[in-house]
Order: structure tokens, then sequence, then C-alpha cells
């Protein structure tokens, strides 16, 4: 696999506060041209891996994205996608998931990549780059909410069991003829892991909207009926939900939605 950056070690304290920095001061200028727009949501998905030591920069971007949201007239919407093709480099990612390397290789095809690699942001399935890179993501969360977007509406949410049950609605399913397809993704909120081995041995790592199950549902999965999401192991962490309508021939999103879901 192609894996961009694996030998940045040293400086990845500086690779994060250079990225912040430049993604802050963009952020700002932003918000004063955004100034009395509605926010737009924009997905970021993230591909990285607990065992990829150009990981943790990119984690940490996305964390500071999650919680600032520093851009006026975009609510970035955000998941933390493990990849498993480093899960034989000396450490196995206890949240990798093959559902996510599939999704990267399916994006690696549109965007016509010779390979997959970590870290990689996508923004609105529509621009893909390093993703530590700060200045290329205020870029892309700035140009994805210049877009027209679908309004995607999420109702009677529950989680019980296993299991979390939902409704979705979309507004308009004429929009522009393109044939489309829901994908729904079930995210721990936030979670932190002591890694023993591999290129972050020693490290105490941090993420946000880690993804445990992403499914997709169908072009009529927004239609009003019930979905249901099965979680793969027992948990009462809260959960990110989180729904997006996808071009099926370019990639692009063209709406997205979240809720918090809280084990009943």
């Amino acid at each position: 696999m192609k894996r961009i950056g694996w030998w940045i070690g040293v400086g990845l304290g500086v690779v994060v506060i250079a990225a912040a920095v430049a993604w802050a001061a963009q952020g700002a200028q932003a918000a004063q041209s955004g100034a009395g727009t509605q926010s737009k949501p924009v997905l970021v998905e993230l591909f990285t891996s607990e065992g990829c030591s150009s990981c943790p920069p990119a984690d940490a971007l996305l964390a500071k994205l999650d919680e600032a949201q520093p851009i006026q007239g975009v609510h970035a919407i955000v998941l933390s996608e493990h990849v498993t093709y480093w899960d034989h480099e000396g450490w196995r990612d206890p949240f990798s998931l093959d559902a996510v390397t599939y999704r990267q290789k399916w994006y690696g095809d549109k965007f016509g990549l010779d390979d997959v690699y970590t870290p990689q942001a996508i923004v609105d399935g529509a621009v893909q780059f390093v993703g530590s890179d700060g200045h290329k993501l205020t870029q892309a969360l700035v140009s994805a909410a210049a877009n027209a977007k679908e309004e995607l509406n999420i109702s009677s949410a529950t989680w019980a069991g296993d299991s979390v049950q939902f409704v979705v609605h979309r507004t308009d399913h004429d929009a522009k003829n393109v044939k489309t397809t829901l994908v729904a993704a079930l995210a721990i909120d936030s979670a932190e892991t002591s890694v023993k081995s591999g290129e972050n041995a020693g490290r105490t790592l941090h993420n946000v909207a880690v993804v445990r199950v992403l499914k997709e549902l169908g072009s009529d999965a927004s239609d009003g009926r019930q979905l249901t999401l099965k979680l793969p192991d027992a948990s009462s962490t809260p959960l990110r939900l989180v729904v997006f309508l996808v071009d099926k021939r370019t990639g692009h999103v063209l709406g997205a939605a979240e809720q918090m879901v809280q084990h009943s």
C-alpha cells in the first residue's frame, strides 16, 4: 500500500501546529465572507490507522475541526474511518473495519489513484488530500459549502440492545435526476487508545467520531421507512448516527445529516 508521509516522526507536533495555525487563519477569513449565511453540512472522512505514525496529526486536526467548527456557513460532519491494511505492521487497530478499507479503495478508483494511503481526507466525496494538511482542508470546506445541498433529516432514532433504528427523510427525491444511494454510519463519539506496539508504540491516541458500522442502505432508504443498523460489539458509549446521500456515478456527497443517540 502507498502510505504517504510514513517517515514523518520527529516533526509530528510541528506538523499539527503549523496545519492548525494555517487552518485557523483561513477559517477566520471564511467566517467574515460567509457572515449571514446558513450553515451547510459538509462531510469530512478521514481514512486513518493507529498503526500509522503519520496519522496522529491528521486525527488531531479532525478533532479540532469537530470541536471548533471555525468556518461560518459550514457545519463539518466528521468521520474517523480506520482501515485494515496497517494491522499486520505490528499493531492491530481495534477500530479497523473491512467496510472502511473497501470504501477507501472505491474512492481510489473514483479519483484515479494508483493506490490508497493514510492519512487521507476526503471532503464531500469530491476532493482528496493528505489528512494533516490544514490549508487544503480549509479550501475544501469553503468550496464544498458553496455547492447546493439536498436536505436530509433524521427522526425517530432509538438505540436498544445491539440495534439502532431510525428514519431518514429526503426533501427532494427528483433533484437533478441523479442516481443516488444512502450511506449510514454509527461512530463512537470519542475514543482513547494506549498503543502497545507498532509505529505508535507508547503513545496514547485520541480520536473522535470513530466509525464502528458503515453500510450502504440503497436508493430508497431516505423515503421515510424505518432503517436498522446493528453494532458488532456491546457498548453504551454515546454514538453519532451519520447519514449521507451519495451520487453513485461520481461519489460526491449531495447531502448529509447527523444525530447523537444514547443507549436506552
